[in-house]
């Protein structure tokens, strides 16, 4: 009989890959979201139906993160992805058949700003503020109750290189000539990072580190947030938190040198924050991504026995680069 699979979240760019990589595995892909065929937020009984005895669940739901921390996209971030993950939550307890596994997206930015060691697994620890605060509210959800037949796996996913805003960003930053270094420093006082959720963290200002461009670059490929995946569902004895990202971390400065590299524009302008601010501030996203230090290792991925398909920097970044260039020529 074939697999059934059931992506929740599958408009995203890691949502159609991962749609596509379950077909091609043979699997029967049922789709939830505010417009999918098979299963609507706030149809209980559409949800239910379709994890009724599937063989995997995996929830990419959620606001993306690629936007402003105004009031209302900081509510709307928090909501979208423990609102889901709590109606799935519930479905799957009232399912006769539950489905064998949950994998529910996380962050790795749940970890602290990190220039001393590497975050694990089981020696990680968590920072404070927004983004860390919507991740530990959404693992909350995800793990809270009773579910004695369905295994919960959270993937705490590094920046993934792909198709998506992140790796477009950066690449566009390298050919504009403005892909040198992005450095730390002052910047007008704002609350735009502070806490969230009923135990919000940190003093509510915004943080500043001088890291001259060395803080830590963690990232992933897309191929391995999907090999990854495939190995969670594979091997029963991982649960709880799973870490995906590259055993290779990079920083700032060597990331910003190797997209030169790649794209072949010999100019690379430093970046200092009195610059990105505004910067980010007309691309309507925020400076947190490449100016916080993410410097995450997959302790229990290699433990297990995954193998990267893609675990050095230089030949991610080309294969995203030349990817994006093809559908560019497709299109």
């Amino acid at each position: 009989m074939a697999k059934t699979a059931v992506i929740a979240g599958a408009s995203g760019f890691i949502g159609r890959s991962l749609t596509a990589d379950f077909a091609s595995h043979g699997y029967t892909v049922k789709r939830i979201g505010r417009g999918e065929p098979h299963a609507r937020w706030g149809d209980s009984d559409s949800i239910r139906r379709v994890l009724e005895g599937a063989d995997a669940v995996v929830n990419l739901a959620g606001k993306s993160v690629n936007c402003r921390y105004t009031d209302r996209n900081r509510a709307e971030v928090l909501r979208s992805r423990t609102d889901t993950t709590r109606e799935l939550r519930e479905a799957i307890a009232a399912c006769e058949t539950p489905p064998r596994v949950w994998i529910n997206a996380s962050t790795a930015t749940i970890y602290r700003h990190a220039m001393d060691r590497p975050m694990t697994e089981t020696a990680g620890e968590y920072g404070t503020g927004f983004s860390v605060d919507v991740a530990r509210n959404w693992e909350r959800e995800f793990f809270a109750g009773e579910l004695p037949e369905t295994r919960r796996v959270a993937l705490r996913i590094a920046i993934v290189l792909g198709d998506g805003p992140a790796t477009a960003m950066l690449l566009a930053l390298a050919r504009l000539g403005l892909g040198g270094a992005q450095h730390d420093g002052w910047w007008f006082p704002h609350r735009r990072y502070r806490g969230i959720g009923p135990d919000p963290s940190g003093d509510g200002s915004a943080p500043m580190h001088h890291t001259r461009g060395r803080q830590r670059f963690s990232w992933v490929h897309i191929d391995d947030v999907l090999g990854a995946i495939r190995h969670v569902i594979a091997h029963p004895e991982l649960d709880g938190p799973v870490n995906v990202a590259s055993p290779n971390p990079s920083d700032n400065r060597s990331l910003m040198a190797t997209l030169r590299k790649v794209v072949r524009q010999p100019i690379g302008l430093p970046a200092f924050r009195w610059m990105l601010e505004p910067a980010m501030w007309l691309l309507r996203t925020e400076p947190e991504l490449v100016l916080k230090s993410r410097w995450v290792l997959p302790e229990r991925l290699s433990a297990s026995g995954y193998v990267f398909r893609w675990p050095e920097l230089e030949p991610a970044l080309r294969d995203v680069a030349a990817s994006r260039g093809q559908d560019r020529a497709e299109a």
